[in-house]
């Protein structure tokens, strides 16, 4: 385990981080400074004026030659003519501050390292080349030395030094100093909770807006406390946001778990990028370190006035090149796993990068992001503003775009079931669970919901005037018909849609009403479109229609016990019906009252071709029993009166089934004795 700030590593004394030259120097009690002027307090007057920036320092030649290559080289490799009394250090990093140190050092005054200003000091000293070839334990050998056994092996450190690098580019990241933090950083945060002993800044307490890191009340864990898994959330979103990129670059690569990384990025969005995440709405960690789950109360409140206030001609040019450059880098590290991070998140990120116009391909990526999980979006972090002057309100093109992305993601899963099981049963400490394979086995009804969302889209936007009737069409017709078991959404944004839009002629609102399916309205719909004049006259037609037809087959069905269901369930149908008719207009009156005529006039025909079905049956029956009395031949006129009579009969029958055998019987010795009769009258 790491030590403690307060501990000495690996039994090596450095002084408490004193630094001092072992070889002895000038005399002197020190600096004074003056003004902008820093004096070196001793009998001997200076000799050489270091020049940075505003600030000036009297020091003498010697000690700085006998340390310093580069005031080597720049006293010694002047022209022997002139005398070189005054040397300009002005792109020395780390400024004044670390030159003093690093004067100081070479005058043998003890100097106080500190996390602060280590990070400065060493790269000054690279600067100067206070190399082991002038002195043995020069300032590089020994800030090197600190940085290695004193600042590495503390977490506090580690954030520290690695804060004081945002101004020390390029030389922190030659010296490989942002490296080496970052991966200590990495090591410490992968870390399990159980065994932390440092101390570590934690969450600011709720009531406060936007602490400062350096103004937080650390905490040291003792052995009872239980750390939580997001214990070190606080400390490193206060870097600057690429050393942040490489603070989680190298987390990933220890294997940290993905919803711990997605939840660090939501929670330094939320304190880098105003605007894009209210305050509070950041998911909380419970005990295991799975990320909680955020109503969509809590998330949006009422922010479509939040939605459409953002501007980007609101910001300083300043500010909005460095939100790009937050924008894009968090964009890049979202972990590629599905519920990383919310949708809502995602969503307000896009919202985010088109107002800043962030790069295309990484505007692509974020809405195959937003496509995977689209069906946990709300209606308010889907309200995305169209940035493009002369256009809609919101970005409809987006949200066709994401409802593609969408379609695509659901057929891939459906062709691979398995593609996005967890491959690994590695956790990186105890309560870890996989959250995301488990939502999608629990995810069946996404198009359902998606599709619930599309249609209260659809009619948020159908009040834009600007809406072309196309735009509406294509994005009411992107999801399939299997994914809406009833077509009332669509049917109130058709009507919203009508209603912003009264200019359109009568082929552009029969073209519209196609995209709903009037048989999977409901009673309260249906009742709503029929005294809609809005409606073509077509569409009412048809949604009575259609509904008069579910009566009918309801009650024509021939079960007893579907004929008591329909008594009791369609009978409120049939009376708001008629309630309904006698609220209608009367155009729409006279074409239910035709439709209806029609219905009559097939019933009526159909009764009649059940009457002379059992009026042929009855004779069918009669004939039968005729037949069975004449079986045996009897030579009494009564029976052939009998005879005769059913012989009628059965000629009458043969017209109707001439397939049968008997009958084509019969029928042949029919013709032949009516041949035979004919012949004997011509002989006569």
């Amino acid at each position: 385990m790491w030590d403690s700030e307060s501990e000495s590593v690996g039994g090596r004394d450095y002084d408490n981080g004193v630094l001092s030259s072992s070889k002895p120097g000038l005399q002197t009690d020190g600096f004074e400074q003056r003004g902008k002027s820093w004096f070196v307090s001793t009998d001997i007057p200076s000799d050489l004026v270091v020049q940075i920036g505003d600030v000036s320092f009297h020091i003498h030649k010697y000690p700085l030659l006998s340390r310093s290559g580069k005031m080597n080289r720049a006293i010694y490799e002047s022209p022997r003519d002139t005398e070189v009394n005054k040397v300009a250090l002005d792109d020395l990093p780390g400024g004044p501050e670390s030159f003093e140190l690093a004067a100081k050092f070479c005058y043998g005054i003890a100097v106080d390292l500190t996390a602060a200003n280590i990070s400065g000091l060493r790269c000054a000293a690279e600067y100067l080349e206070m190399t082991e070839d002038l002195e043995e334990g020069n300032l590089i050998f020994k800030t090197e030395a600190f940085l290695s056994y004193v600042v590495l092996s503390s977490w506090r450190d580690s954030i520290v030094v690695l804060k004081s690098c945002e101004t020390l580019s390029p030389w922190s990241e030659n010296l490989q100093i942002v490296r080496r933090c970052s991966e200590s950083i990495a090591w410490k945060a992968c870390a399990n909770p159980k065994g932390i002993r440092w101390q570590y800044t934690g969450k600011p307490p709720r009531s406060s807006s936007s602490p400062k890191w350096n103004e937080m009340k650390d905490s040291s864990p003792s052995r009872n406390t239980q750390v939580p898994p997001d214990w070190w959330f606080e400390d490193v979103t206060i870097l600057r946001i690429d050393h942040f990129v490489r603070v989680i670059t190298a987390i990933k690569v220890k294997g940290m778990r993905y919803e711990l990384i997605g939840a660090v990025i939501t929670h330094y969005a939320a304190k880098w990028l105003p605007g894009l995440i209210k305050e509070g709405a950041t998911a909380p960690l419970d005990e295991g370190g799975n990320v909680s789950n955020i109503s969509s109360s809590s998330s949006w409140n009422g922010g479509l006035h939040m939605i459409l206030s953002g501007n980007k001609d609101d910001l300083p040019p300043v500010q909005v090149k460095d939100q790009r450059m937050i924008v894009e880098s968090l964009i890049s590290i979202i972990p590629p796993q599905r519920d990383s991070v919310s949708c809502s998140f995602l969503l307000r990120l896009l919202r985010m990068a088109n107002m800043l116009r962030v790069a295309p391909a990484l505007v692509t990526e974020l809405e195959k992001r937003v496509g995977m999980q689209l069906e946990q979006a709300t209606l308010g972090d889907l309200l995305i503003p169209c940035y493009n002057k002369n256009e809609t309100t919101y970005d409809v093109d987006l949200v066709q775009r994401l409802l593609e992305h969408f379609l695509v993601q659901e057929l891939s899963e459906n062709l691979s079931p398995s593609r996005h099981s967890s491959s690994s049963d590695s956790k990186m400490y105890d309560g870890g669970s996989h959250r995301a394979a488990a939502n999608n086995n629990n995810n069946p009804n996404a198009k359902m919901r998606v599709a619930r969302l599309v249609d209260s889209y659809l009619t948020e936007v159908s009040r834009d005037r600007n809406l072309s009737l196309t735009k509406f069409q294509v994005l009411a017709e992107a999801l399939p018909e299997s994914a809406r078991s009833c077509d009332d959404g669509l049917y109130r944004a058709v009507d919203s849609y009508l209603k912003a839009h009264p200019t359109l002629t009568e082929h552009e609102r029969k073209r519209l009403c196609r995209v709903m399916d009037c048989q999977k309205l409901s009673i309260d719909a249906c009742m709503h479109a029929a005294q809609n004049e809005r409606l073509p006259l077509r569409v009412v037609v048809q949604v009575l229609f259609s509904e008069q037809v579910k009566i009918s087959n309801a009650l024509a069905t021939g079960s007893l016990k579907e004929a008591v269901e329909s008594q009791f369930h369609h009978q409120p149908i049939v009376a708001s019906r008629k309630t309904l008719l006698e609220g209608t207009p009367q155009s729409f009156q006279e074409g239910w009252a035709s439709a209806k005529k029609d219905i009559n006039t097939l019933k009526f025909e159909l009764e009649s071709v059940k009457a002379k079905y059992l009026e042929l049956q009855n004779d069918m029956e009669t004939l039968q029993r005729e037949f069975n009395k004449v079986s045996k031949p009897k030579q009494t006129s009564s029976s052939s009166s009998a005879w005769a009579t059913g012989w009628k009969k059965l000629s009458k029958l043969t017209k109707m089934a001439e397939n049968s055998d008997g009958g084509s019987h019969v029928a042949n010795v029919d013709q032949n004795k009516k041949a035979t009769r004919r012949w004997r009258n011509s002989i006569s």
